[in-house]
């Protein structure tokens, strides 16, 4: 059953910050939610979170309302940290694990785990601000899963990470949807977030403007991108009937289309000309379909 937002809205005054937003996010499941600045993310986090209520609509987990009663069922990481500096990890975490209702001992366990987990066991008696921001943002991820959440939220999780920490927590992350824990991953890296969520939504201005299974998503929008590796200059193909956007690259150019026959009448007018070093067919990206229906790329 998992998480089900039915109809919820929320205002501030006048302002409507989420309309009438309805998801069903399968158990088990990594799901994306996207969006940009000012979209609704935030809102609707603290809503599932309990700390703020919805001007109208529902929040269930199984069948359940979610409110902050309930609060021990959730993890959160949110996109602003927020580590006392001057306590050291294990203080730290100690006192997060007892807020999520957790004894001292099994926080103590818990912690010892996860450091071990993430390479770091010889962090646990240092002060947060001797950390490096990678390790940092360890800390800050153990802080949001220690109390072993059924619902997890992670709000850029990676984001200042090098490529060696960012696999790190994303084999943590796997590791958990596998134990069964239904995560909610937020991330401006959309290559993240396509690699990771089989099921996203997109909100713009508070609204569902895309949602559903990523595969779904992806053969309803039609359009296909052709990459072009080619010593000639292409962009004539600007004005190639079917040709939706041309791109330059160092080497070629990259476009979309509006479909597989687009692809067959340039493939047939370029091998006629020149040498082709790479003409490939490829499904739209995630970006491609947040620009087509937001408007914007993330910043």
């Amino acid at each position: 059953m998992g998480l089900k937002l039915n109809e919820i809205s929320k205002k501030f005054g006048d302002f409507t910050a989420v309309h009438s937003l309805t998801l069903d996010i399968p158990e088990s499941e990594i799901y994306g939610f996207l969006g940009g600045n000012g979209a609704g993310k935030t809102t609707t986090f603290r809503m599932i979170l309990g700390l703020i209520d919805s001007t109208s609509g529902s929040i269930t987990w199984r069948g359940k309302k979610l409110n902050h009663l309930t609060s021990d069922l959730v993890g959160y990481l949110p996109e602003e940290r927020g580590l006392y500096p001057k306590l050291k990890v294990k203080e730290q975490l100690t006192y997060l694990g007892r807020l999520r209702g957790m004894s001292k001992k099994a926080a103590e366990k818990e912690i010892i785990k996860w450091l071990e987990k993430f390479e770091v066991p010889h962090y646990l008696n240092k002060k947060v601000e001797e950390l490096s921001k990678g390790n940092q943002q360890k800390i800050q991820f153990i802080s949001s899963v220690l109390h072993k959440p059924k619902l997890l939220i992670l709000d850029e999780p990676f984001s200042g990470l090098d490529p060696l920490n960012v696999e790190m927590l994303k084999k943590a992350t796997y590791d958990l949807k596998k134990s069964g824990t239904t995560i909610i991953f937020s991330s401006h890296q959309m290559s993240l977030v396509e690699e990771m969520c089989e099921y996203l939504c997109i909100l713009q201005k508070g609204r569902a403007v895309v949602q559903g299974n990523l595969t779904d998503i992806k053969q309803a929008y039609g359009r296909k991108s052709l990459i072009i590796h080619a010593k000639a200059n292409l962009e004539y193909l600007k004005e190639h009937l079917g040709v939706v956007t041309y791109k330059p690259l160092r080497n070629g150019c990259e476009l979309q289309i509006e479909n597989e026959d687009v692809a067959k009448d340039i493939f047939a007018e370029l091998k006629s000309e020149q040498f082709i070093k790479k003409f490939e067919l490829e499904e739209p990206t995630l970006n491609d379909i947040f620009i087509e229906k937001v408007g914007a790329e993330y910043e």
